[in-house]
């Protein structure tokens, strides 16, 4: 980039400009923080107890992990459904149905939809059993619920679904989950 000089009437402008200033720090330059202390990057010397420890791990709930980094679909849309004003054009409910049941079921449901140009439907999977017996392992509830998320992210469902969200508390909340379809081609 190339600097152009300054024409006379714009240095004469500056100059009318500055004797009406009054200046900020007449006595001088204003004083500068201080600056921060580095942090230490040897951890030998230093206290156990000043030494940061990591935090527990959490399990991954399923409604943390159907939230991508963006939303897929129109933002009003969106908002009219995550807040159960949009009402699903279609449901199926696999509540009580075992894993083989209801994977081919939901496949069928959902390209069947898009085809019949459907955009938004509710699958109900239900919450979940708590387990009588967790053991020293604890597994997180309804098989249903933690697999119906990545049936939709997988072949040949992707290519249909653009969102999948939690339903609305009025639609099932935790339960169920709306799947927003593409536009058939």
């Amino acid at each position: 980039m190339v600097r152009r000089r300054l024409t006379d009437e714009e240095i004469d402008l500056w100059h009318r400009v500055a004797e009406r200033t009054e200046r900020l720090h007449p006595d001088g330059a204003p004083a500068r923080p201080l600056p921060k202390p580095k942090p230490n990057r040897n951890l030998a010397s230093t206290d156990p107890s000043q030494v940061p420890r990591p935090s527990p791990a959490t399990p991954p709930s399923p409604t943390l992990s159907l939230r991508p980094p963006s939303v897929q679909m129109d933002r009003k849309a969106y908002t009219r459904m995550k807040r159960g004003k949009l009402a699903p054009e279609g449901r199926i409910d696999l509540h009580g149905m075992t894993l083989d049941r209801a994977h081919p079921v939901l496949n069928r449901f959902i390209l069947s939809s898009q085809a019949s140009g459907r955009r938004l439907v509710l699958v109900i999977t239900g919450k979940g059993k708590v387990a009588r017996d967790n053991g020293p392992i604890p597994v997180p509830r309804g098989i249903l619920r933690r697999n119906v998320p990545l049936w939709l992210s997988m072949p040949p469902l992707a290519q249909a679904v653009l969102q999948v969200e939690s339903a609305h508390i009025s639609h099932g909340g935790d339960g169920a989950f709306y799947v927003y379809l593409r536009r058939a081609r």
